[in-house]
C-alpha cells in the first residue's frame, strides 16, 4: 500500500463524517459503527429524508446531491477507502452536515440501516457482473437485502454505460412488475434539462468523452416476499475488455 493511500486512510479516521467497518469488524455483529437505526439523530441531528449512494467511488455525486439538496441526508457508501477520501474531505470543506460516507462491503449494507430507515438509494455506474447475477446491484439478491431497510416504494436510481446491465434491468423490472417512473437508453438526448441526472462523475465523463450513451431508470421497490430471477440471454458488453482509452467501434465489430 502506497505512503498516500496510508496517510489518507490515518486522514480519515478523524472526519467526523466517515463511519468504516471491514467484513472482518463484523463478526457475528449487526452493525459495529453502532448507528443502524441512529443515523438521523447521531450523524444528521434531523429528521430528514436519508438517500444512499451505493458504490459512490470519489463522492462526486452524494456531494453534488447534498449541495442540491441541503433537507434531505446523503450517504456514499463504498469499500475503496482512498477514492472516498476525496469526497468525505469536500463535504468537510464546505460545511456540508447533510453528507456522511459509510465504508464498507455493499454485500452487508443491511447491517448498517434499519427497517424504512432509508428513504432512496442511488446506483451510479456499477460493476456491470455480466458473469455472476448474484453480485449486480440491481439482481433481486441485493433488492432483499435493500428492501430490508428502504421504504416500501422507496426509489431506486440507476445511472450506468452498460448495455448489458441496462437490458438486464429491464428484464428484470418486467419479471417483478415493479412500478418505472423513468426510463431512457440515452440520457442526454431525452431528459437533458433534468439538474439531477445532468450531475457528471469523472467516470461518467469518460464514457461520454468514447462516445457511450448514459442509460437512467427510476423505480419504486414495492416489498414483497417473491423475487423473480430474469431468465434472458443478454448480449454481454465488448469494449470493457478494452483498456480505458479505446472503445471498440462498428468496424471493428463488424
Amino acid at each position: 500500500m502506497s505512503k498516500n493511500k496510508l496517510q489518507k486512510f490515518a486522514e480519515m479516521e478523524s472526519f467526523r463524517n466517515v463511519f468504516q467497518c471491514a467484513a472482518a469488524d463484523l463478526g457475528t455483529s449487526r452493525d459495529a459503527t453502532g448507528m443502524c437505526g441512529h443515523w438521523s439523530e447521531r450523524c444528521f441531528k434531523n429528521q430528514h429524508p436519508i438517500v444512499l449512494e451505493l458504490g459512490c467511488g470519489r463522492g462526486e455525486y452524494t456531494v453534488a446531491l447534498a449541495r442540491m439538496f441541503p433537507d434531505r441526508n446523503f450517504i456514499g457508501v463504498d469499500i475503496k477507502g482512498a477514492r472516498m477520501y476525496h469526497g468525505a474531505r469536500t463535504a468537510l470543506e464546505e460545511g456540508l452536515e447533510n453528507v456522511a460516507f459509510l465504508r464498507t462491503n455493499i454485500e452487508f449494507i443491511d447491517r448498517f440501516f434499519a427497517p424504512d430507515e432509508v428513504d432512496e438509494i442511488w446506483i451510479t455506474f456499477p460493476d456491470p457482473q455480466m458473469k455472476k447475477v448474484t453480485k449486480r446491484l440491481v439482481g433481486t439478491t441485493f433488492l432483499q437485502r435493500y428492501q430490508r431497510f428502504l421504504r416500501d416504494e422507496g426509489l431506486i436510481h440507476l445511472k450506468t454505460d452498460s448495455p448489458f446491465l441496462y437490458a438486464y434491468t429491464e428484464a428484470m423490472l418486467q419479471a417483478n412488475s415493479y412500478r418505472v417512473e423513468v426510463q431512457t437508453d440515452d440520457l442526454y438526448r431525452t431528459l437533458q434539462q433534468d439538474p439531477i441526472l445532468s450531475i457528471q462523475t469523472y467516470y461518467e465523463q469518460q464514457w461520454l468523452s468514447r462516445g457511450l450513451t448514459i442509460k437512467y431508470v427510476r423505480f419504486a421497490l414495492a416489498h414483497r416476499d417473491h423475487f423473480v430471477e430474469p431468465q434472458v440471454d443478454i448480449e454481454r458488453d465488448t469494449y470493457r475488455s478494452y483498456g480505458r482509452g479505446h472503445v471498440r467501434s462498428d468496424q471493428e465489430t463488424a
